[in-house]
C-alpha cells in the first residue's frame, strides 16, 4: 500500500512540474498593455556629436600608441600600488542577508497587492532602478556588496542547518558546466527586461522574481552555495565582475585597501568559455536596449518610429536582434583576439588568450551602464524612494517620503542636457581608454616582449574605436521616448 501511494505520489509530482511551468509560461506571454521602461529617453541631443566621436576615438588611438611605448615595468607599479585601510569581516553577514529576504517578501507582496502603475509600485523601480542601475554602479565602486545584500545567503544557511545539510550540498556540478547556467538565465532576464511586453508589471514581475529567488535557493541547497554562486547565479556574477574595477580591495582576511581603478582585474584568473560568453553576454545587451530604440533599429523592420505600436509588436525582432547583437559582439572580439596572437606570433593558446583579454570588457560594460542608465537614476530613484513609504498603496508613509515632490527637470532642457550628454559621452570614452590599459597590462602577460604586446594588441584597439563610435552615436541618435 504504501509502495502504492509513493508511486502515485511520485506520478503527480512528474505531472504537476510540466503543468505548472506550462501554466507560468502562458500568463508571463499572454496579451498585456505595454509599460515604458525606465530607462528610456524622451528627448534627442542636438549637439556637435561629430568633434564628440572624432575625440573620443582619438583618446582611444592615442592610448594605445602611449602604452606601447611604455616599459613593461613602469605600467606594472603602477597596477600593484596599494593604500591599506582596516579590516572588514564576516560575522553580520548572514543577519543582513536574512534582513535582506525579509524585504523583497514585502516587495513581492507589494507587487501583487499593491499599485499597479509602474511609478507608484516599488517593486519594479527597486528591482529595475536601485538593484539592476544602480547597485551595478555601486558595486564598480566600492567593490563586492552582493555576498552581504543577497536575499539567499542568509536563508540558505539557516535551511542548511536545519536540514543537516553540508556547505557543498548533495550534488556535484559537472566541471563543464562552467556558468553556462547563469549564461541561460541572464539571457532570460535580458529579454525580460528588453523584450518582453510588460517588464515594469508589478504583479508579471513579482512572480518572475520570486520563481527566480526560489529556485536559486534550492539549486544553492542541492549544489553548494558556493557553487551555484559561480556557477548559476546571474546577478552575483555580473555583481562580481563590476566589482573587480573597484578601487576598493578586500584581502582574504577582510582588510580594505585602496588600489587603482581596475587594478583588480589584472589579478583575474582567465575566464573559460561560458565566463567569455557571460561578460560579452553583459555588454551586448546593454549595447542593444540604446540600439532596439533607435529611428535607424525601427526602420530596419519597416517600423515609423513616431507612430511606434508599443513592444507587443516588435517581440520577434527584439528577440532577433538580441541573439545577433550577442552573436556579432561575441565574433569580432574572438577574431580580433586570434589577429593580435597572429600578429604577435604568441605561443600562448587561443582560449587563455581570450579569456584574458575579455576582462577588459569589464570598463566599457561598466561605461555603457553609466550612460544608459544615467537618467533612469536620478528620476526613477526618486520615484523608487517615494513609493518605498507606501508599498502597498494604502496611504503609508514609513520613510517620510511618500510624499516628495519627483524633480524630473533634472533631466530636461537644454541645460540639462548639455551636461547629461558630457557625463555619457565622458563615461564611454573614459571606460573604453581603461579598457585598452586593461587589455595591456594583460597583452604584457601574454608576450612579455614589449614590441610583441604592442601588435598583439592592435585589432583589439580598433575593436575598442569602433566602439566607442558606435557608443557616441547610440548617445546622439534620435530614439523612441
Amino acid at each position: 500500500m504504501g509502495g502504492l501511494l509513493d508511486s502515485s505520489s511520485s506520478a503527480v509530482e512528474r505531472f504537476r512540474l510540466p503543468f505548472a511551468l506550462s501554466f507560468s509560461a502562458l500568463w508571463l506571454v499572454s496579451p498585456t498593455p505595454a509599460f515604458a521602461h525606465a530607462s528610456d529617453r524622451g528627448h534627442v541631443l542636438l549637439l556637435p556629436t561629430g568633434y564628440y566621436i572624432i575625440g573620443g576615438a582619438f583618446a582611444v588611438a592615442a592610448s594605445f600608441l602611449v602604452l606601447a611605448l611604455l616599459p613593461p615595468d613602469t605600467l606594472d607599479r603602477f597596477w600593484r600600488r596599494r593604500l591599506p585601510l582596516f579590516a572588514f569581516g564576516d560575522s553580520v553577514r548572514a543577519a543582513i542577508s536574512l534582513i535582506s529576504f525579509a524585504g523583497l517578501a514585502i516587495l513581492l507582496a507589494g507587487g501583487v497587492l499593491g499599485s499597479r502603475d509602474p511609478l507608484s509600485n516599488p517593486l519594479p523601480l527597486v528591482i529595475w532602478t536601485l538593484l539592476w542601475a544602480g547597485l551595478t554602479l555601486l558595486q564598480g565602486v566600492f567593490g563586492d556588496l552582493w555576498p552581504w545584500l543577497n536575499p539567499w545567503y542568509g536563508p540558505w544557511r539557516l535551511l542548511s542547518r536545519l536540514i543537516g545539510g553540508s556547505d557543498d550540498g548533495f550534488r556535484q556540478l559537472p566541471q563543464w558546466f562552467g556558468c553556462w547556467p547563469a549564461v541561460i538565465l541572464f539571457l532570460a532576464f535580458a529579454w525580460f527586461e528588453l523584450v518582453y511586453p510588460a517588464p515594469d508589471d508589478a504583479a508579471r514581475l513579482a512572480f518572475a522574481a520570486g520563481l527566480y529567488w526560489l529556485f536559486t535557493l534550492l539549486a544553492a541547497l542541492v549544489f553548494g552555495y558556493d557553487k551555484w554562486s559561480r556557477s548559476g547565479e546571474f546577478l552575483g556574477l555580473v555583481f562580481s565582475m563590476a566589482a573587480r574595477f573597484a578601487p576598493i580591495e578586500r584581502g582574504d582576511k577582510g582588510r580594505l585597501a585602496l588600489c587603482w581603478p581596475g587594478a583588480k582585474l589584472l589579478q583575474a584568473e582567465p575566464l573559460p568559455a561560458s565566463g567569455i560568453a557571460f561578460l560579452l553576454l553583459a555588454l551586448s545587451s546593454v549595447s542593444f536596449d540604446g540600439l532596439s530604440k533607435t529611428f535607424f533599429w525601427l526602420g530596419l523592420f519597416g517600423i515609423n518610429p513616431l507612430e511606434f505600436p508599443g513592444r507587443t509588436a516588435v517581440i520577434g525582432s527584439g528577440t532577433l536582434g538580441l541573439v545577433v547583437t550577442f552573436a556579432l559582439l561575441a565574433a569580432v572580439f574572438l577574431l580580433a583576439v586570434v589577429l593580435g596572437q597572429r600578429l604577435a606570433r604568441g605561443d600562448q593558446p587561443f582560449a587563455q588568450a581570450a579569456g584574458m583579454l575579455v576582462w577588459s570588457i569589464v570598463p566599457i560594460a561598466l561605461a555603457y551602464h553609466v550612460a544608459h542608465y544615467l537618467t533612469a537614476l536620478l528620476v526613477d530613484g526618486q520615484y523608487a524612494l517615494a513609493s518605498l513609504s507606501d508599498p502597498f498603496a494604502l496611504g503609508w508613509n514609513l520613510f517620510g517620503t511618500a510624499d516628495m515632490q519627483v524633480e524630473a527637470g533634472i533631466v530636461a532642457g537644454a541645460a540639462s542636457a548639455w551636461w547629461l550628454w558630457n557625463v555619457q559621452a565622458g563615461a564611454i570614452i573614459l571606460g573604453h581608454v581603461l579598457a585598452v590599459l586593461v587589455a595591456h597590462g594583460f597583452a604584457w602577460r601574454l608576450h612579455p616582449q614589449p614590441a610583441r604586446a604592442a601588435l598583439s594588441q592592435f585589432p583589439l584597439t580598433v575593436l575598442m574605436i569602433a566602439y566607442t563610435i558606435f557608443g557616441l552615436w547610440l548617445l546622439a541618435t534620435p530614439t523612441v521616448g
